[in-house]
């Protein structure tokens, strides 16, 4: 017998489940038929792959050669197959399915819903990595094959030579205050009247405290600690008066709070768009990075607020 995909796929299974029973059931066959297998790609390589007893399934060295391929190898062939169906569909006609990574950027529902728009027809999904830097590796490895990244300030996107960036747009960053807020009506609020909130930060950002309390101790001030919330969380606590939040300023004001821009936008985010160099042939790049800008424009034009700052400041987005 010769080991296929298939068996790698088997080998993973039992290692990262740590049993054979527990493999089987993730595999969706019976406990049984996966022992028989398991037992076959033992003759086939000459030695056990795992000690399997009361306790579980733990990898042999010989088990730790195959895994450390395996886990190379079932990734690539991943890739291989999304690649060749992306291009047999584009040669059809068909868009296919498109993975969309997303981090730290308001733009993404709306981005989403442009990309809908623009290849009707397609699976569009979207994936949320578990920190910044994973994004880069998300599309280099091809688990995305496009991403949009939100960066504070002046912050480059997750480098990688595999991985094309660029920019979709400049945004000051609002606060968002209670309707009752002394700061409400106003057109803009400075930092430094500010100085005695505590502060949420919407989306979180890794660099934004730092970038934040750089702002804060320009306009005079040491803050308050900044909390990190999403959209849901935020706008509760800043209705009750407990907190202001940092925000994308790019989405309709829910009631009984209200988004005000500060005074010379000292704190922004920059979004970036990005895809593997290797897919430009297999996904109209161009269609993509139209839709990201089509999405900022979409976020502009729906917060009033927003709307006006640009049309006071022409020259930032």
């Amino acid at each position: 017998m010769e080991l296929d995909l298939r068996h790698l796929r088997m080998v993973v299974a039992v290692a990262e489940s740590g049993s054979v029973t527990k493999a089987a059931a993730v595999l969706g066959i019976a406990q049984p038929a996966l022992t028989a297998q398991l037992n076959r790609i033992d003759r086939a390589l000459g030695g056990n792959v795992f000690v399997r007893d009361r306790n579980g399934a733990r990898s042999t060295e010989l088990g730790d050669l195959v895994l450390r391929h395996a886990r190379v190898l079932l990734p690539a062939m991943t890739t291989l197959s999304d690649d060749v169906r992306r291009l047999v569909n584009s040669a059809a006609g068909d868009p296919g399915a498109l993975r969309v990574g997303l981090s730290g950027s308001g733009l993404g529902g709306l981005f989403v819903n442009r990309l809908h728009s623009a290849l009707p027809g397609a699976d569009v999904t979207t994936v949320l990595p578990r920190a910044d830097d994973d994004l880069g590796n998300a599309l280099a490895s091809g688990t995305v094959e496009v991403a949009l990244a939100g960066m504070c300030s002046d912050s480059p996107p997750p480098a990688s030579e595999a991985v094309t960036w660029t920019r979709v747009g400049t945004d000051p960053l609002f606060v968002l205050l209670h309707d009752g807020h002394e700061y409400a009506d106003k057109p803009e609020v400075t930092l430094a009247e500010l100085a005695d909130e505590q502060w949420l930060s919407v989306p979180d950002h890794s660099c934004l405290e730092s970038c934040f309390v750089s702002a804060c101790v320009r306009a005079g001030f040491t803050p308050n600690a900044i909390g990190e919330a999403d959209w849901t969380t935020a706008v509760d606590q800043v209705r009750t008066g407990r907190a202001v939040a940092l925000v994308e300023p790019g989405q309709p004001d829910p009631p009984g709070v209200r988004a005000v821009p500060l005074t010379e936008a000292p704190l922004r985010r920059t979004h970036y768009l990005g895809w593997r160099r290797d897919v430009r042939g297999l996904l109209d790049t161009e269609l993509i990075e139209d839709a990201a800008h089509r999405a900022h424009r979409d976020a502009v034009a729906r917060s009033p607020q927003y709307s006006l700052w640009m049309e006071r400041h022409p020259n930032v987005g």
